[in-house]
């Protein structure tokens, strides 16, 4: 059984707006799988369905089912849905900015019933992975440079010590090497910890490259997925995510923007 398994979703907004069509989707336990797609796909609506937090926007998940580690969540609380071992990285970069590093650490802690010694012992493992939020750890995190803040909710999802991480656009804003780093954090993250890893990206030619599995999205539902090696060798997902023609040469933006999906995308 995966570890997480998502079954023929819809979602709606405003009891009006359909945004995921029949989704399904699964991660094994152990792997880092990516989901792939342009803005607007429904990549981080996929995520707060998973995480409980399409409530806070009026979402809702009307038919399907979400089991992870052999219960069903959907419907659950997003509070008890951490409790059950998943964490959701937002987009953007969404720390408590009044708050200093270490009181960040603390906050993302919260749900979890932990001594005094063992929440140090927690703060004290992020900081072996981050050891540039030590140095900040009194600052207030709205001072952080971009990538240090990114390092900040990576950290915050740590604390909670999930059997499934999920980020969302990790390297959003990032200069090249950042994001390389941060990268490299993720596959520890999954390599040293075992943490199951469900990342959006849209860097897909970077989330291609670290991950097992790989899911694109278009309007709203699944169009394609394999394992990440027969991805990037397939001519669709080079022409249309990664930029490139059979024959190697770069496609512009616009061509790809424009250019017709073809039939076997829809099927």
């Amino acid at each position: 059984m995966p570890l997480l398994s998502v079954n023929n979703i819809e979602v709606i907004y405003d009891d009006v707006i359909l945004v995921l069509k029949g989704l399904s989707l699964e991660v094994e336990e152990g792997q880092i799988v990516s989901v792939l797609g342009a803005n607007g796909a429904g990549k981080t609506t996929t995520l707060k369905a998973i995480s409980g937090l399409l409530k806070t926007e009026e979402g809702e998940v009307t038919d399907g089912s979400i089991i992870f580690d052999g219960d069903k969540i959907n419907g659950l609380e997003a509070e008890d849905i951490v409790k059950k071992g998943i964490f959701q990285v937002m987009e953007g970069r969404r720390v408590f900015e009044d708050l200093t590093v270490r009181e960040n650490l603390v906050a993302a802690a919260h749900t979890q019933k932990c001594s005094r010694s063992e929440l140090d012992d927690r703060i004290d493992h992020v900081y072996s992975y981050f050891p540039r939020l030590k140095e900040r750890e009194a600052g207030l995190a709205g001072y952080l440079s971009g990538g240090e803040q990114q390092m900040l909710v990576i950290g915050r999802g740590m604390m909670a010590k999930p059997k499934l991480m999920m980020l969302d656009e990790p390297s959003l804003g990032l200069s090249p090497l950042l994001v390389g780093e941060i990268f490299e954090i993720i596959v520890k993250l999954n390599k040293e910890l075992g943490t199951t890893i469900l990342l959006v990206e849209q860097n897909a030619r970077m989330a291609l490259n670290i991950a097992d599995h790989g899911y694109i999205m278009e309007n709203g539902k699944i169009v394609l997925d394999d394992t990440t090696e027969k991805l990037k060798n397939n001519e669709d997902v080079k022409q249309f995510y990664l930029g490139m023609t059979e024959m190697g040469s770069k496609r512009s933006y616009r061509d790809v923007k424009h250019y017709k999906r073809r039939k076997r995308w829809l099927t």
